[in-house]
């Protein structure tokens, strides 16, 4: 019963992002994007140049386009995803129906490539911690995602992108200039939203001696550590490589570490977008299964 009423309150969760980022993109659009022709991309950037064009309503265009994609959600995502798409391809226009009205905030279409980038990338990406999205190219975002596993971001740039190369149809070379900009905002705030402020870093370390470095990390860093068997190339020798996954602000501590356990070692870092799983932090690991012990008890 616990995890049954578990599942559900995640669900009402799920919905409540849908409705807030719906809400702050339509917000974006109307009183940022719209007002300045800003094409970001997505059927919202189509619609702002069909009503530039042949003065159509941007949420009856979008409410037309979305149905087919829509249709290919269903298929491709399941009926999970496509019930939230619904609500996020309703929502969008359905709020820029209500705030139509609502003035430009600016004329500079500068600051309106800045600031309605940033909030569509906050509203977008809200919706997307949803698993869901608010309709149009967001369903192919989200389906480059699910099987070919590329960034949010990075698909976004690529399905929006063509979006901006048909704006060059309609608006001049400076607008589309300002629509990159805010493009390139658009997804760095998605995966901003999708991955949080914490940076992190996995490092790999092949050394002579990684009995003491392993044992620094895990008691004096407290992270979880990896051991990996290795063949050296020159001396075709057998080694243990160590693998470890640290916050960015660490590395320093974790250099110092190394360099005193083994002034010789080898050391590898890259960035880690995403970490999952037991382990990244030892405290936290400890405290879970201490909690798992008291509740076997």
């Amino acid at each position: 019963m616990l995890r049954v009423a578990k599942r559900y309150t995640l669900s009402a969760v799920d919905y409540v992002y849908i409705i807030f980022g719906s809400f702050l993109t339509a917000i974006a659009f109307q009183v940022f994007l719209l007002p300045n022709n800003i094409v970001s991309g997505g059927i919202s950037g189509l619609s702002i140049a069909a009503n530039a064009m042949f003065g159509w309503s941007p949420a009856l265009f979008q409410y037309s386009l979305n149905i087919p994609l829509l249709v290919l959600c269903f298929v491709l995502l399941g009926k999970a995803a496509g019930y939230k798409t619904i609500l996020g391809s309703l929502l969008l226009p359905f709020f820029l129906s209500f705030i139509g009205h609502f003035p430009a905030l600016t004329s500079d279409p500068l600051l309106a490539a800045l600031f309605g980038g940033g909030l569509t990338g906050l509203g977008i990406g809200i919706v997307f911690r949803a698993k869901a999205s608010t309709g149009g190219t967001s369903i192919i975002v989200q389906i480059l995602y699910q099987f070919l596993h590329f960034q949010l971001g990075l698909s976004t740039i690529m399905v929006d992108g063509l979006v901006i190369l048909i704006a060059l149809l309609v608006f001049d070379v400076e607008t589309v200039m300002y629509s990159l900009i805010a493009l390139f905002i658009v997804s760095r705030t998605i995966d901003l939203v999708q991955l949080g402020f914490n940076r992190n870093k996995n490092v790999f370390i092949i050394s002579d001696n990684p009995q003491d470095i392993r044992e620094e990390i895990l008691h004096t860093m407290q992270r979880g550590v990896t051991n990996l068997g290795i063949r050296g190339g020159y001396g075709n020798t057998d080694k243990d490589m160590l693998m470890a996954v640290i916050q960015e602000r660490e590395f320093t501590l974790l250099k110092e570490t190394v360099l005193k356990a083994d002034a010789d070692a080898f050391v590898v870092a890259m960035p880690a977008s995403e970490v999952l799983g037991r382990g990244f932090s030892l405290e936290k690991y400890f405290i879970h299964h201490e909690t798992d012990w008291t509740d076997d008890e």
